[in-house]
């Protein structure tokens, strides 16, 4: 018994200790989960005030809107907004919830694929649904999550995960904060072709591995939650930072478009299979910067939003874009492309469709609207997109009414598009009668 004595006085004092630290840890945790959901309830609080108190369960789908009320190439903000942000009760998307890939279906039922954070500082793709737009339900479970992007390239190349450094091994906070993320599967976008969704991502593994990565689906998987996606593909060229790559809505001389760049031009590569890409069989070189300084709003444009919508006036690509004069903050553009030839340029918006001024959008990284998904759907142009790094929002308007403010507020300077005759070196006016504006059922 009394040397039973002695071991408890000699590690008594250290089992204290331990027992002390992980109390507090525990606390912490429990402390820092407390100020975010206190953050949270502040946030909405003041949300719901500023709406009057009236928190309306109105139907994106299904209401009337009048566009009117609205300046022309204003995206209207939808009164529910934020229509995701983080949940408390899931540690996948503790930290965010925020840039969606969007696709509606032939019922009008809007699906989701987002970018959440976890509380371990990873990326990972959930899922929501809606029957009006607005309000989402969502699995509690993440649909897609690719470990470790620098660890599969190894793999890929049959080298062995030893060669990987202590540093490479593991996330780290400090080296990694990409958009509030350590690492993993970021900022996705989707397309349908052929009855299979395409999905491309940034895969995230440290500043000095931004890949773009590809998976997919089938829509009849994908419409039952059975998430079998393929074996993530890393298309963009290694030793190369890259992000913002979408995939064209359709094959364009039977071959897959992926616009990869649209500054100092729009670069479209076309390529048989997307196998071609991963194997090295065929390369894409992205170029990104400016050659000079835009004197419009978007003095440096930083990359595309949603893949590219099919309009009567050409390829719609809604891109992102800062200015000299706030270059903090994200804001939403419009051009239009040609339909024959996406590398074409032949309409540019000369203001912002959509800039950060909602509490919403300056709540987790101040100043930003991220656009990864957009549909249009009974001639209303639904833009779904993140908020601060942090939530997921929607706004909407009237496709006629863009494509008409986009031909009389054009920036590109040129005599003839599609039908738009000049009347300036710099404006393009509609040669024919403007669309006539309505009220539209959404």
């Amino acid at each position: 018994m009394q040397y039973l004595a002695n071991i408890i006085n000699i590690y008594s004092e250290s089992i204290v200790i331990f027992c002390v630290s992980l109390s507090i840890a525990l606390a912490s945790v429990l402390v820092f989960r407390s100020i975010n959901a206190i953050h949270d309830l502040i946030m909405r609080l003041v949300h719901y005030v500023s709406l009057g108190g009236r928190r309306k369960k109105s139907k994106l789908l299904k209401k009337k809107i009048d566009d009117h009320h609205s300046r022309a190439h204003h995206a209207k903000r939808h009164d529910l907004n934020p229509i995701i942000s983080p949940s408390i009760e899931n540690e996948w998307e503790y930290g965010g919830t925020f840039n969606p890939a969007a696709w509606h279906d032939e019922n009008g039922q809007a699906h989701l694929i987002y970018r959440a954070i976890g509380a371990d500082g990873v990326s990972r793709l959930g899922y929501a649904t809606s029957e009006d737009g607005a309000s989402f339900d969502r699995l509690p479970y993440p649909v897609f999550f690719m470990e470790s992007p620098r660890l599969q390239e190894r793999n890929a190349k049959k080298k062995s995960s030893a060669e990987l450094s202590a540093d490479e091994k593991r996330y780290n906070p400090v080296m990694y904060p990409s958009g509030g993320s350590w690492g993993g599967c970021e900022d996705p976008r989707m397309v349908l072709i052929d009855d299979r969704f395409y999905v491309t991502f940034s895969a995230f593994d440290g500043w000095d591995f931004i890949r773009i990565a590809l998976t997919t689906i089938s829509k009849d998987d994908f419409l039952a939650n059975r998430w079998k996606w393929s074996k993530p593909l890393l298309i963009s060229p290694e030793n190369q930072i890259n992000k913002n790559w979408v995939i064209f809505p359709e094959k364009i001389n039977g071959k897959f478009a992926i616009l990869h760049s649209i500054s100092p031009d729009i670069q479209v590569d076309y390529i048989d299979s997307m196998t071609d890409i991963a194997r090295g069989v065929k390369k894409i070189k992205s170029v990104f910067g400016a050659r000079k300084e835009r004197e419009e709003w978007d003095t440096w444009p930083r990359g595309v939003g949603a893949p590219p919508i099919r309009t009567k006036a050409g390829w719609l690509v809604l891109y992102h874009a800062t200015d000299k004069t706030e270059s903090y903050k994200y804001k939403l553009g419009a051009m239009i492309l040609d339909i024959n030839n996406p590398e074409k340029v032949l309409m540019r918006s000369s203001k912002p469709i959509l800039a950060p001024d909602e509490w919403y959008e300056n709540d987790g990284k101040p100043g930003v609207v991220y656009v990864c998904g957009a549909v249009i759907q009974d001639d209303i142009l639904y833009i779904y997109y993140g908020g601060g790094d942090r939530h997921v929002c929607v706004a909407h308007m009237a496709i006629d009414k863009l494509l008409g403010w986009l031909g009389e507020n054009n920036t590109v300077d040129t005599s003839l598009v599609h039908g738009l005759r000049a009347s300036g070196t710099r404006k393009v006016r509609a040669s024919q009668p403007k669309p006539r504006i309505k009220k539209i059922k959404v």
